[in-house]
């Protein structure tokens, strides 16, 4: 099992704990990581793009000149895709990009993820997270006392309001619940910072 140092919140070392191989040990599988990362990036797509065809473009109800004896090519529309000012062919329309990936392929990319930053050492545990008041002067006291200076993950068991706002100002650090840790997240920041309850909620699900 990987062990991993617990820290209270001034830095301080406070003991070990042993994390599960079944989560945080396995050995990390590079093609589900990325299935997963496309499958999130994917979905995030808003799909919003559009183009007008020639039934939707303004004008060109009439025949521009008639079917013969001009010497020019016949005409039906100054709307038609050939013409300045024309509809677009095949142009792209509001889709969804979002697909899915089986249950277990998914429970595959999220524990590939978390092992790889225990594998890395990026992993930090903390004894607790608890603020008084949302102040991010102190979020920002824990993580220097944390040495991090880089994007951080910070996993909560449960929502704290406290902790929400006094991270929200923080521009490298993101703040997530347990049930919400996915694997876009966890691999696009430098250190992951959970702590213990936020620990055993993880492994109780993914185990």
């Amino acid at each position: 099992m990987p062990k991993v140092t617990v820290f209270n919140q001034t830095g301080s070392e406070v003991g070990d704990i042993e994390l599960a191989d079944s989560v945080f040990g396995i050995e990390p599988n590079e093609s589900v990581l990325h299935d997963a990362v496309v499958m999130q990036q994917a979905s995030l797509r808003q799909g919003t793009h559009k183009t007008k065809g020639r039934s939707e473009v303004r004008g060109g109800g009439r025949k521009p000149w008639r079917q013969k004896g001009t010497g020019r090519a016949r005409q039906g529309s100054i709307r038609s895709p050939q013409w300045v000012g024309g509809g677009v062919v095949f142009g792209p329309t509001p889709r969804s990009y979002s697909f899915k990936l089986p249950k277990k392929v998914r429970r595959l990319a999220i524990k590939s993820a978390l092992s790889s930053k225990v594998q890395a050492a990026e992993v930090v545990v903390l004894e607790d997270l608890q603020f008084d008041a949302a102040k991010t002067k102190e979020m920002a006291a824990v993580l220097s006392g944390l040495s991090i200076a880089s994007k951080a993950l910070v996993v909560v068991s449960d929502y704290n309001e406290n902790v929400e706002l006094s991270s929200r100002n923080l521009p490298n650090v993101t703040v997530l619940t347990a049930d919400s840790v996915n694997v876009l997240d966890v691999l696009k920041h430098d250190k992951l910072v959970l702590t213990k309850a936020a620990v055993e909620k993880v492994e109780e699900v993914l185990a």
